[in-house]
């Protein structure tokens, strides 16, 4: 198996054999102005594709394709006498896009600057709904006393720094101070009852 950069090369000596072909040798009344744009070649050297693309109407392009199938022969033939590869490889022919995609683009891109030019026209006169800034912003100086009034966590006090156990709302015990009171309240009464009687 052949590598690429000699394939590169017979795809170019290719192309050139076949252009020349095609303008000294083959004479068929249905070939038109014919450009053959490129080649390319398997890694194998064994077949080639030839791409070409013709100037002129549909029936044109249509009577170029059926003068190049019939002239495969002879082009193959050419190409084997001027080429110093053991095989010749075989020819196909291909009509290329390139220049329809081109085209196709341009259009595109001239349908794209139309829009762009009336939009431009359309915003000369026209002014921002909310200003030409539409983010809120604030006065630097309320942003700053915001910054210094912030809630800070360290200095948030902890249920264990102030003696205050934390409520555990499973073991019953009381969330503050003053619920504790309430029930030895409630707990001395309850023996002083229960000692009198």
């Amino acid at each position: 198996m052949a590598d690429a950069a000699r394939a590169a090369r017979l795809a170019d000596r290719i192309k050139v054999i076949v252009a020349r072909a095609l303008e000294r040798r083959i004479k068929d009344p249905r070939l038109g102005f014919v450009t053959v744009t490129e080649a390319r070649v398997t890694n194998d050297l064994q077949h080639a594709t030839v791409y070409y693309t013709v100037y002129g109407t549909e029936e044109e392009t249509a009577g170029t394709r059926a003068a190049l199938e019939s002239a495969k022969g002879v082009l193959r033939s050419e190409v084997g006498k001027n080429i110093t590869a053991r095989l010749t490889p075989t020819l196909t022919f291909v009509p290329d896009e390139v220049p329809e995609n081109a085209s196709h683009i341009e259009d595109i891109l001239r349908k794209a600057r139309a829009r762009d030019a009336e939009l431009a026209e359309a915003a000369e006169g026209a002014a921002y709904a909310g200003g030409a800034d539409p983010y809120k912003r604030e006065d630097e100086g309320e942003a700053e006393e915001d910054l210094l009034t912030a809630y800070d966590p360290v200095e948030e006090e902890l249920p264990g720094e102030t003696g205050q156990e934390p409520a555990d709302p499973d073991s019953g015990a009381p969330a503050s101070a003053e619920e504790a009171e309430e029930e030895d309240d409630a707990e001395g009464t309850g023996r002083r009852s229960g000692g009198t009687e």
